[in-house]
């Protein structure tokens, strides 16, 4: 009986402990998930004839706190932070593919367009690094701005040359400082990076295609 009484005591014991460290746990903070937001800008266009050749974008390479979803924040030079509170809906390198596949569907010119995920051939390939994905403080200005930059590749898959590369950079002022006029930043930076690229991608491999064609051997004619 003494024991079972002790046995009893000390489990009762564990479980108000329990309850106790319980009861002084920090609460999640609750956290906002935002959308990349579209905006009115429209890529630039030509006649809207539909190419032949086909695109496959790859999600942008990315290192560090660029790969998460967490938005991030450039205070002041060589110091890194985050929004307190505030989550991107997917990873930024996802978020910047999804926006220039958007973007090229709505441009039309491209038909045959596809993803790394969906492993279908392609004739050519957009590769890219991500080098910025933030905003930023500039020197003496209490507006942040947002800042993307993307390091750009248009391959050509069958011989893996590298057709053409170039460094697109967006930036674009918030309306202030408060975390939904930084997202909607984001999403105007975003829309502007990916109609220079659409434009530059078609015309890169346009050209790329047309090179192929005038060095092709010449067929001798076929004796009447």
């Amino acid at each position: 009986m003494i024991f079972k009484r002790a046995r009893h005591s000390v489990m009762g014991i564990s479980c108000a402990l329990a309850l106790a460290a319980c009861s002084v746990l920090p609460k999640p903070e609750p956290v906002d998930v935002y959308l990349l937001p579209t905006t009115a800008i429209a890529p630039v266009t030509d006649s809207g004839t539909p190419r032949t050749w086909s695109l496959r974008l790859v999600r942008p390479d990315a290192s560090g706190q660029l790969v998460g979803q967490r938005i991030l924040v450039v205070p002041e030079p060589n110091r890194v932070s985050v929004y307190k509170g505030a989550n991107w809906y997917e990873s930024a390198p996802l978020l910047v593919r999804n926006r220039l596949f958007d973007a090229f569907r709505a441009d039309a010119r491209v038909s045959a367009l596809s993803t790394d995920e969906m492993r279908t051939f392609a004739d050519f390939e957009l590769g890219s690094d991500l080098g910025a994905f933030h905003s930023e403080y500039p020197p003496g200005v209490r507006i942040p701005q947002a800042v993307i930059r993307l390091d750009t590749r248009l391959i050509d898959t069958a011989s893996r040359r590298i057709v053409a590369s170039r460094v697109f950079e967006a930036r674009e002022t918030a309306a202030d400082s408060s975390i939904p006029a930084v997202v909607a930043a984001f999403g105007i930076a975003a829309d502007r990076l990916a109609a220079e690229l659409v434009a530059w991608t078609i015309a890169k491999a346009d050209a790329a295609r047309q090179a192929e064609t005038e060095t092709l051997p010449v067929q001798p004619e076929m004796p009447q």
